[in-house]
């Protein structure tokens, strides 16, 4: 393993992915992505990542030349193509362009089609909130839950993401999946052999499992059982069908180099808080994190992955060695 600064890290990551197809643009937009889900502690969606990027990259189920465009379509709707590209490059372009269409509008919304992992979502509406918007997020992701009451995987695991502006302190960031635990908890317990804790998944006939292996042929259990379910056909209307793109029931998988691209969606909701006649909201929202703060044992969501950004800021990160022994030294 390999300590280093998160500058060098976020160069070194680019150049694996320019030397195995990637342009300079979506290199720099997936090495920022991916290293700043390590340097929050977000390893599902940080460099353990490279390896089935590179393989999806190999194999054509993401396109390394592809070009994001956006279309405003009317006054407060942005349409952005990834054309089978990295989700982050066609992020980056919503992120670049939506914040000036709300400041007019009051509220927007930026629709991406043809997209593909989007990683950590609280990082995305967090640029948001660091120019004063508050921000939704919604991604639908490969089939992984069952409608209550059914057996066959139709949502993915679909998560959410929120951020809102906090007067003179990092915003508040919410992100979460719609499955009790992510699949990679399951896919790391098969590897070692161990049993899963009863409550993570259900078999291929619906019936609660502890085996990951049967596990992994079934489904995943929703956050919050029915009402969870209830929120991925929510995510799946507002990421696939508003956007176009492919339901998770149709999408391919984001673990893999196997099969087509997966053509998933993300919808971007964006709102400027002064678009409402009155000065009140940074009073609001201080108002309500101290009165969560104000209780012993309570805080403000992402505190934790704040402490280890600014860890990391500080020392780095970790370039583990499979990384170093495959793709060559630092620097």
């Amino acid at each position: 393993m390999t300590l280093v600064p998160l500058d060098t890290a976020r160069a070194y990551v680019a150049h694996i992915f320019r030397d195995h197809g990637a342009s300079e643009t979506a290199a720099l937009s997936v090495a920022a992505a991916l290293v700043g889900a390590e340097a929050d502690g977000l390893k599902g969606h940080g460099l353990s990542r490279i390896p089935t990027y590179l393989g999806m990259l190999a194999s054509g189920k993401i396109r390394g030349d592809a070009v994001p465009t956006a279309t405003r379509i009317r006054t407060a709707t942005l349409m952005v193509d990834a054309a089978d590209g990295f989700a982050y490059s066609a992020i980056d372009l919503a992120v670049a362009q939506l914040p000036d269409i709300v400041r007019e509008t009051g509220i927007a919304a930026a629709a991406i089609t043809r997209s593909n992992h989007a990683g950590a979502l609280g990082h995305h509406v967090e640029r948001f909130a660091a120019q004063g918007l508050v921000a939704l997020f919604f991604a639908n992701t490969p089939e992984a839950i069952a409608p209550a009451g059914g057996t066959k995987a139709v949502y993915g695991t679909n998560p959410i993401a929120f951020a809102a502006p906090l007067p003179g302190r990092p915003p508040v960031v919410v992100d979460l999946a719609l499955s009790t635990v992510a699949r990679g908890n399951i896919v790391a317990a098969k590897q070692k052999g161990e049993a899963i804790p009863t409550g993570w998944a259900l078999d291929a006939e619906g019936k609660p499992t502890t085996d990951a292996d049967q596990a992994l042929k079934g489904t995943m259990v929703a956050l919050g059982g029915p009402k969870g379910t209830a929120l991925a056909l929510m995510v799946e209307v507002l990421a696939a069908a508003l956007t176009g793109a492919h339901l998770s029931m149709e999408a391919s998988s984001f673990l893999d180099e196997k099969g087509p691209p997966p053509g998933t969606g993300q919808t971007i909701l964006a709102i400027d808080p002064a678009g409402f006649g009155h000065g009140a909201f940074g009073d609001r929202m201080t108002a309500l994190a101290g009165a969560i703060e104000a209780q012993a044992g309570a805080r403000l969501p992402g505190q934790r992955r704040l402490a280890l950004r600014q860890a990391a800021a500080a020392q780095g990160i970790v370039i583990p060695t499979d990384l170093i022994q495959r793709f060559g030294v630092i620097g």
